[in-house]
C-alpha cells in the first residue's frame, strides 16, 4: 500500500509548499497535517483528505498512488500539443484545476489522433461544466437535501443506464412431475 505521508510530501514538493502553507490552504489543524506527514495519523477522515487534496491541487486518489503509476501523464501530454496551445492562450479557463482535470483533458483524443485547438477548447468547456455540477452536488450532499438529491440521481441513473432484462425463471416442478415426463392423454382421432 502506498504511504499517504510520502505522497503528501511529494505533492508539497511539487508545489513548493511548507507545512504552514498546507495548513493555511487546507484550513486543517496543524496537528492533523503533522500527524499525516509523520505517519501517525494513518486513517484520516474523508473530509480531511478532500481538504488536503484541494490544498495540494490534486485529487484524493492521487494521495494514494505511487509516483510511477502516474507516468502515463507525460505520454498523454506529449501526444496532445494542441492542448498546450489553448492553455497558453486561455489560462483563465483552467484556474483551480487539479492534476486529474489535466489528465482528463490530455487523455482525450480527436478523430484520428490528438485534439485540434477547437476540440481542446470544447473538452475544457465540458470538464469545467462537469466540475461546476460536481461542486454543487458536493455541497448538496452535505445539506438537508442529500436524500432528495440521492433519489433524483437514482431516478436519472435508471433512465440512462441500460440494464439487462431479468433472466426468465425456470419452472420448478416436483420430481417426477416434469412436463417432459408426462405423456399426452389419449385423444380419439
Amino acid at each position: 500500500m502506498v504511504e499517504l505521508s510520502a505522497n503528501v510530501r511529494r505533492l508539497m514538493a511539487r508545489l513548493g509548499l511548507t507545512v504552514d502553507d498546507v495548513v493555511r490552504r487546507s484550513r486543517l489543524n496543524p496537528r492533523t497535517v503533522k500527524g499525516i506527514l509523520s505517519g501517525s495519523r494513518r486513517r484520516p477522515h474523508a473530509r480531511t483528505l478532500h481538504r488536503l487534496a484541494a490544498a495540494l491541487e490534486a485529487d484524493v486518489d492521487e494521495l494514494f498512488q505511487t509516483a510511477g503509476s502516474l507516468a502515463y501523464r507525460s505520454i498523454d501530454r506529449q501526444t496532445n500539443p494542441a492542448v498546450d496551445q489553448v492553455l497558453a492562450a486561455h489560462p483563465e479557463l483552467v484556474r483551480h484545476w487539479t492534476e486529474s482535470d489535466y489528465d482528463q483533458l490530455y487523455g482525450r483524443f480527436g478523430v484520428g489522433g490528438g485534439l485540434t485547438p477547437e476540440g481542446a477548447r470544447a473538452a475544457i468547456d465540458t470538464i469545467n461544466r462537469k466540475r461546476a455540477v460536481q461542486e454543487k452536488v458536493d455541497l448538496l450532499l452535505e445539506s438537508s437535501e442529500a436524500e432528495l438529491l440521492a433519489s433524483l440521481v437514482d431516478l436519472l441513473y435508471h433512465r440512462v443506464v441500460i440494464t439487462p432484462p431479468p433472466k426468465p425463471q425456470q419452472s420448478t416442478c416436483p420430481r417426477g412431475n416434469s412436463t417432459q415426463n408426462q405423456t399426452a392423454p389419449n385423444v380419439p382421432l
